[in-house]
């Protein structure tokens, strides 16, 4: 082999090699150390994803329902004897005695009505009244002739029989003036306005110079009169817990003008039918008023002690959940799917409700399930904060 020129006969240092090899790991460790770390990465984000498609619910265990609770509903105060007071005759307001707030006597006069179309055919009656007698006089009197003319064979007993027919007609027709004339002094007592019973004017509808109109039906009252000394208080019991109201109950309620004071009623009847347009029992409560403290028309939140029934457990409201079936609630089972769960309310207490038929204190009720939740649907019960109760992520 010839020898070859100086330069190209030229070997690198040994150190120069052992520098490079050393590049070379280095940048095949690199390599090596980010394909782990994006393999890692992807293995995070499918385990995130797959987290994210099962869904993270709340459970909470029904409690059993040992005790009595409260019903609560809606009522209507009402007065024990509220009556509007129409006119019964037409005309003009004369003058009124009693503004709204007013306490009246049984018999007080509320108002005068100035009638004079009433007082003209009052007038017209009484003078028919007397034409009628002045006939019946002369009629008598004729008859009492003519029966003595019969006596002497002086006349027929046919004419003696037409006078006696008169005096009986004449008769007739002052009885019947005479009764027109006392429905016209009936109707002339109606002029003045009064009380029925004693209470409050809660209502004035009219003022002085009012035209008063009688039968139309657009006529509002005149006045109102209520007695609030005793109160009534309507509640619409749910049909689903009309067996346990009963008469002689004694319930509690309060109203919004007073916080934190609680009256005392008694339920003293109820209708004894349930209204199919609402499904619905009503029923009446009465209460002493002495001292004005309520007022007729105010709203009352009513509260019925109940005992609770055996083996009904309670539930949050929040997790009931509708469906074509009805009323359904989420359980989660044993291994981690939705069963669904058909129950039967026993009452409702608000924020919480009574269980009486499905549920057990060992389910795992989901707590706010979401509406797409179905049954075999798999989820994951979150982990409670043990200080606060939230659930933890």
């Amino acid at each position: 082999m010839p020898d070859l020129p100086e330069i190209l006969r030229y070997a690198p240092p040994r150190r120069l090699k052992v520098v490079g090899i050393v590049v070379l790991g280095v940048a095949a460790l690199l390599i090596a150390l980010g394909l782990i770390t994006r393999v890692r990465a992807d293995q995070r984000l499918a385990t995130w994803t797959n987290a994210q498609v099962v869904p993270t619910v709340k459970v909470v265990s029904p409690k059993a329902d040992g005790g009595p609770g409260d019903l609560v509903l809606p009522g209507d105060i009402e007065a024990l004897n509220s009556a509007p007071i129409y006119a019964r005759v037409p005309g003009y307001l004369k003058h009124w005695y009693a503004d709204i707030g007013t306490p009246v006597k049984a018999g007080q006069v509320l108002a005068d009505i100035d009638t004079p179309e009433l007082d003209h055919q009052l007038a017209q009656a009484k003078a028919d009244l007397a034409t009628a007698v002045a006939n019946q006089h002369l009629a008598d009197t004729t008859a009492t002739r003519w029966a003595g003319l019969l006596a002497e064979d002086a006349a027929s007993h046919q004419d003696a029989d037409v006078k006696n027919g008169d005096l009986a007609a004449k008769t007739a027709l002052v009885a019947s003036a005479r009764a027109n004339v006392e429905r016209l002094q009936a109707l002339e007592g109606f002029k003045r306005i009064t009380a029925p019973f004693s209470g409050v004017v809660t209502t004035r509808s009219t003022d002085i110079g009012a035209l008063i109109s009688v039968g139309s039906p657009g006529d509002i009252p005149l006045f109102t009169v209520a007695d609030e000394h005793r109160l009534r208080i309507y509640v619409h019991v749910p049909q689903s817990y009309s067996a346990d109201i009963k008469p002689g109950m004694t319930a509690t309620f309060d109203v919004p003008q007073y916080p934190g004071r609680t009256f005392t009623a008694n339920l003293s009847t109820t209708a004894d039918a349930v209204t199919p347009q609402n499904g619905t029992l009503l029923v009446q409560l009465q209460m002493d008023n002495d001292g004005g403290a309520l007022k007729p028309g105010d709203y009352a939140e009513v509260r019925f002690g109940l005992a609770a029934k055996a083996g009904a457990v309670q539930a949050p409201a929040s997790a009931l959940m509708f469906r074509d079936s009805g009323m359904v609630v989420a359980v989660v089972g044993s291994d981690g799917r939705v069963v669904m769960k058909p129950i039967r309310i026993g009452q409702d207490r608000g924020a919480v409700v009574e269980i009486a038929a499905g549920l057990s204190p060992e389910d795992r009720v989901i707590d706010n399930p979401p509406d797409s939740l179905r049954a075999g649907d798999q989820v994951q019960v979150a982990r409670l904060d043990p200080r606060n109760g939230h659930a933890v992520p």
